[in-house]
């Protein structure tokens, strides 16, 4: 609770929906003649001095601090003095994160010290410690010169462990995960704080974190570091680990013969997917048949052939993009079938099915092993094959079970009820998922769910390849010889990035079946009949996924919506779309503050300052595009929309839904405001930002 002494400065940065997170119940109190900028009370309260008048930025950071080390010294309160450098480290890294700001203007001289990749040396940290010995309650001894000396070695160990949840969740992906400083928001346009402010519907790409998701990242991380103080950093990780994976297989339904893979994306998943096939009985090279390449990650077709798909991966290692990974066969190949013929029209089921099977039996006969995917869903919500035609097609040929191919579900997308996992994992197939597509986790939390049949290859006597030494370490993997060439560790950004997920994951799981697909189905009504009813929107006709069982299942409605947009030279009575580097291009500019960029006189000139974030385009082929790709933008439908967030509390349901479709009216209106200044802004080449210009500090909610 508050006291009414706090300032109106201070209840200001309390808004902040990161700060009110991590400040939770804790008792803060104002006390003006406190000379220090703060200090810790015994009991685990914050009494703050009072705090520079006019700098939301400095009080913010002071306010960030006394969190820090006022949580450390409840988890771990026999090493208050080691607590207080790593409270002291994540507060300076939070300060340049928060504004971008030069060492020059540092809020305290041991800043810049404690937020360099180096552990400074142990006189400066002796000399640091007059600034940080007022702030909590009093030792019980002085540290000694030896103290300084063990404080180092001590901080080494723990350095990159040491920051706030928004640089850590950063680490373990790949470099679309950093924050831009000038924006505040990564590649995908997302936040690792939370951003109620925005509209957001970008389920089908990412999204930033809400308060729930924030709180479980934040939790996980200060379990990580308190077990760290304590010696346990090992202990805590693995056991983070663990939990994950627990939480994993209880939300999808595996049992104790199954296991749970984690990995940072759905193309690490891909990777995984193939290894396991290599190490399928027979030891046949093995031929990959792809689904929709072109609406899958722009990486996958290279991991699915054993080959690095990007420079880096998500252990930090650096390779090189197409090379061969190390252990994977040179003779792996990839087959494709698209879902989309060359005019982008969706082709018939059947077709797909009969070229599914045809190439399995093909290649079964030519003596090779087969990983057969099936698509559930695609980046613009397509499903294929059909069960029928996938049973057929791994159905024995005669040569005994070892001739059958190896099915892995792409379901990163989660958009699937958990029983149609289980039904998957029944069937001896594995199953991709991640929590950051539906469930609306953070970007870069996947995992490959193993089939008992599966499982068991990781206790055979051949080893995964070698080269996913650089992906992934043991941990992430349920226990086998197999698994025993990868380094043991843990990837720290990846448990908090699923950690985040989980919250997401737990929350939908409380909403009744039925519940989930009326507030589904009313939302997609909603938001289907304004796209159809826009003159400068062409809706692609949504696919409603063909699933065996009832079809009030919520999973059988189309949750994503995908449309063209017309571009704003098309001609007179025409229609033709944006291309994809135009549709990029607007994608931005909707997640853009254009407040600056429009002129007031235009009737929606209030739209200008909103900041509405939607799937990225995904390139298609058109009609009346022929020399070109066009870019299909994407209102989606995630858990979020269903169980609601924080921001929503003491809301009805049925108005909430009601705002969330009258929001998607002005994502469509903002689209029409873009269309009529292209020009402009394209001169103006206005950027995303976190927050709106307008507001009086960066990541502070209006007042």
């Amino acid at each position: 609770m508050f006291a009414h002494t706090l300032t109106q400065e201070l209840l200001r940065v309390l808004e902040r929906p990161d700060l009110r997170v991590i400040a939770g119940a804790r008792r803060i109190v104002l006390d003006p003649v406190l000379h220090a900028p703060f200090r810790i009370l015994p009991d685990g309260g914050i009494v703050l001095g009072l705090p520079l008048q006019g700098d939301l930025e400095q009080t913010a950071f002071f306010l960030r601090h006394a969190l820090e080390l006022a949580a450390l010294l409840e988890r771990a309160p026999r090493q208050p003095f080691h607590a207080a450098f790593c409270a002291a480290r994540t507060a300076a890294l939070f300060w340049y994160l928060d504004t971008g700001r030069a060492d020059t203007d540092a809020p305290a001289a041991w800043v810049p010290l404690m937020a360099g990749a180096c552990v400074p040396d142990s006189a400066t940290l002796r000399a640091t410690w007059p600034a940080l010995a007022p702030l909590q309650p009093a030792l019980a001894a002085t540290p000694v010169e030896a103290d300084f000396t063990a404080l180092q070695g001590a901080l080494t160990r723990l350095w990159k462990l040491l920051g706030p949840i928004e640089t850590l969740m950063a680490t373990g992906g790949d470099a679309r995960l950093a924050l831009d400083p000038a924006t505040g928001l990564n590649h995908y346009g997302c936040s690792h704080r939370p951003r109620p402010w925005a509209i957001t519907f970008a389920s089908s790409t990412a999204s930033s974190l809400s308060e729930r998701g924030f709180a479980g990242a934040e939790t996980a991380r200060l379990a990580l570091v308190a077990g760290a103080l304590q010696g346990r950093a090992e202990e805590a990780a693995r056991a983070q680990d663990a939990d994950i994976q627990a939480r994993i297989a209880t939300a999808f339904g595996l049992t104790g013969q199954e296991g749970v893979v984690l990995a940072p994306s759905g193309t690490d998943c891909e990777l995984y997917a193939l290894a396991l096939a290599a190490l399928a009985p027979g030891g046949r090279p093995v031929s990959n048949i792809l689904l929709a390449p072109e609406e899958t990650g722009s990486g996958v077709p290279l991991a699915a052939q054993g080959r690095h798909f990007a420079n880096d991966t998500a252990l930090g290692h650096g390779v090189t993009r197409g090379a061969r990974i190390a252990g994977f066969p040179d003779d792996t190949e990839v087959v494709n079938v698209p879902m989309r013929d060359g005019a982008g029209h969706v082709r018939a089921l059947a077709d797909v099915d009969a070229q599914t099977r045809r190439l399995t039996h093909e290649l079964r006969a030519a003596g090779r092993h087969v990983l057969l995917h099936r698509l559930d869903l695609s980046k613009t919500g397509l499903l294929a094959p059909g069960l029928a035609a996938l049973e057929e097609a791994t159905a024995p040929l005669g040569a005994g079970p070892d001739d059958r191919p190896d099915v892995v579900v792409d379901a990163c997308q989660a958009r699937l009820d958990p029983a149609r996992v289980r039904a998957y994992l029944d069937m001896g197939w594995m199953v991709m998922v991640t929590g950051s597509k539906f469930f609306t986790g953070p970007p870069f939390c996947g995992a490959l769910l193993l089939p008992a049949c599966v499982r068991r290859r990781l206790d055979g006597p051949r080893s995964l390849p070698a080269g996913l030494a650089d992906y992934s370490y043991q941990a992430a993997w349920p226990a086998g010889p197999a698994r025993d060439g990868l380094a043991p560790g843990h990837n720290i950004g990846l448990i908090l990035r699923w950690q985040a997920a989980l919250a997401e994951i737990t929350a939908f799981g409380a909403i009744p079946r039925a519940v989930v697909r009326d507030r589904l189905r009313t939302f997609l009504a909603a938001v289907t009949a304004q796209i159809a009813a826009s003159p400068v929107l062409e809706l692609l006709p949504p696919v409603a996924p063909a699933r065996p069982g009832p079809d009030q299942a919520w999973d059988c409605l189309p949750t994503i919506m995908s449309f063209f947009v017309r571009a704003p030279d098309s001609p007179e009575g025409g229609f033709r779309p944006l291309a994809v580097a135009e549709a990029r291009q607007l994608y931005a500019w909707l997640n853009t503050d254009l407040s600056g960029c429009i002129p007031p006189d235009d009737a929606d000139a209030a739209l200008a300052a909103v900041l509405c974030h939607v799937g990225q385009p995904v390139p298609l082929a058109h009609p009346d595009l022929p020399d070109a790709l066009a870019g299909a933008l994407r209102i989606s439908a995630g858990a979020r929309l269903v169980s609601g967030e924080p921001s929503h509390e003491g809301m009805d349901p049925t108005e909430r839904l009601h705002r969330e479709a009258r929001n998607v009216g002005r994502i469509l209106d903002k689209i029409g405001l873009i269309l009529r200044h292209w020009p402009r802004l394209a001169a103006m080449a206005p950027v995303q930002t976190y927050l709106p210009h307008g507001w009086r500090a960066r990541a502070i909610l209006p007042a």
